[in-house]
């Protein structure tokens, strides 16, 4: 498999069915694991969107897999104190072996995710500056020297351990559309992770990620894509079962994530020419979001790619 892709972890799609169980999720990544995929993701979302805690599945993936890279996808730190995140981001990256990759982002705004953010008396309209402040204290921690810091949070003379298995700290992708998060991303980030619509829009953005990384002096992020993709022979049944799926996991008209969200239904030559196209527009890794038959699907891109 030379393309590096990525499997997202059903762990919303498993409380949607009412299954809360999480051994068949591990047996899952397992799976994929011995298949070459190169990485496996889990979701973040309290009341929004409920489903498994990622930082806790996150360490579970790490301690029954050996190589692939495990992430967020994404992660809402804006939720989180980040001390108490960096300890647990070190020592997922200890289970890991160095193999985590913390994918984040600031939450879309919509009502139901304000009401998350209200019941986790976080506030909403700060959510980027404590993602950009909370993420900087975090790497400070993970220096493994004393920190005093000032800011949102308060620490003094504070040591952390674990420290990450990785020299500094995992890497950071972030999730982000908009040219100011672009920017954002080019400034401090280490990975790039949007969600589409086209590949017209993820080849402008990365333009705009070339951009500023070149006016910050610093290098290009890894450039990922998220897609939402599945593969039957019957291409119009394949796009009716996505819009159903959004349907069910967003709550909101399918034609409005697709705005959004890169999707595409249909024969397996189809699906992996979508994801071929992305990837020879710049994706270095792409994580995909799987509806109909994982297992059939999964084993299918394995053979293709």
């Amino acid at each position: 498999m030379e393309l590096k892709l990525g499997y997202l972890i059903p762990t919303r799609e498993n409380i949607m069915s009412g299954d809360h169980g999480v051994d068949g999720l591990l047996a899952r990544a397992k799976m994929v694991e011995q298949l070459g995929f190169a990485s496996l993701w889990v979701g973040d979302s309290l009341f929004a969107r409920p489903r498994h805690d990622p930082l806790t599945m996150l360490a579970a993936l790490g301690a029954v897999t050996s190589q692939i890279q495990i992430g967020s996808a994404v992660l809402l730190p804006a939720l989180r104190n980040p001390v108490v995140l960096a300890q647990q981001l070190a020592t997922i990256d200890q289970i890991a072996g160095g193999r985590l990759i913390v994918g984040a982002g600031i939450a879309g705004d919509t009502p139901r995710i304000r009401e998350e953010f209200e019941a986790a008396s976080v506030p909403f309209d700060k959510r980027v500056g404590r993602l950009i402040e909370g993420f900087a204290l975090c790497r400070e921690l993970w220096k493994g020297e004393p920190v005093s810091w000032s800011g949102r949070w308060t620490v003094k003379e504070a040591t952390l351990a674990p420290l990450p298995a990785q020299a500094g700290g995992p890497p950071i992708w972030l999730a982000a559309g908009v040219p100011a998060g672009i920017r954002r991303c080019a400034q401090h980030y280490e990975g790039w992770m949007p969600i589409g619509p086209d590949v017209q829009g993820f080849q402008k953005g990365l333009s705009q990620l070339q951009e500023a990384a070149d006016e910050f002096g610093r290098p290009l992020p890894t450039a990922s894509i998220y897609l939402t993709v599945c593969v039957a022979e019957n291409e119009q049944r394949a796009e009716a079962q996505i819009d159903e799926y959004l349907t069910e996991y967003y709550g909101i008209p399918p034609r409005v994530m697709r705005s959004i969200q890169a999707c595409c239904g249909g024969p397996l030559s189809k699906v992996t020419d979508f994801i071929q196209e992305f990837s020879e527009s710049g994706a270095e890794h792409i994580i995909l979001r799987l509806v109909g038959n994982h297992e059939t699907t999964l084993q299918q891109l394995a053979e293709h790619f």
